[in-house]
């Protein structure tokens, strides 16, 4: 029997993801074919068929790709000196043409979850283990002083969460919105909401001494 290589079932199997995220960004979930699907990725139908039964399973492998990302990302900061600015630049605030492309994907996936009970459990099981994730990491930078020790992780991780979903779609209540300003005061936002008020004072007191 002949074996498969992993490591070229898996490079394989991440294009495929590719192919279908720009299909759905493009024709929508319920608008993009299996054909379409794979003909963009330059396979039969069959081939992938091997990887993927269903376009939900599709779905399923897109959820598990972004949340070892995001697991990747959250423990890049973990213990780095400054966690909060570390967290701040791995949340993905103002990444330009590659960014609203993305969100184009996540906002035809929200439509297809009021639809299809399949794919909202995929979208609700994973916004619960990225929530987890984030969590895990703020009470680790409460350990360390980092972060307001008097906030709830798990509460704290939603609210930031829901932010930062809420923030992808200023665009389209104001496609001229400048994106770059947003993203900063998003990352203000994010800052303070984390920072421990102790620490929060004496950078305070501190730029006042250098203005005065």
């Amino acid at each position: 029997m002949r074996k498969t290589d992993p490591v070229k079932h898996e490079k394989k199997r991440q294009e495929i993801l590719e192919a279908a995220g720009r299909c759905f960004a493009r024709k929508g979930f319920q608008g993009a074919t299996i054909s379409d699907i794979c003909a963009e990725a330059n396979i039969s139908a069959g081939h992938l068929y091997h990887y993927f039964a269903t376009k939900e399973a599709i779905i399923a492998g897109m959820a598990a790709a972004r949340l070892a990302f995001a697991a990747e990302c959250f423990n890049r900061g973990v213990e780095g000196p400054d966690l909060i600015a570390a967290l701040v630049a791995e949340m993905e605030l103002g990444k330009g043409k590659a960014g609203r492309k993305g969100h184009s994907l996540l906002f035809e996936i929200i439509a297809e979850a009021g639809r299809n009970p399949a794919v909202a459990k995929i979208l609700q099981e994973h916004s619960k283990a990225v929530r987890a994730l984030l969590a895990d990491v703020l009470r680790k930078g409460q350990a360390r002083g980092l972060v307001d020790e008097s906030l709830d992780a798990d509460v704290a991780a939603a609210v930031l969460l829901s932010v930062l979903s809420g923030s992808k779609t200023l665009t389209i209540h104001d496609p001229k919105l400048d994106t770059k300003a947003s993203a900063g005061l998003l990352q203000l936002l994010i800052t303070r909401f984390l920072t421990p008020p102790a620490k929060l004072r004496a950078q305070s007191e501190q730029m006042n001494a250098t203005v005065n």
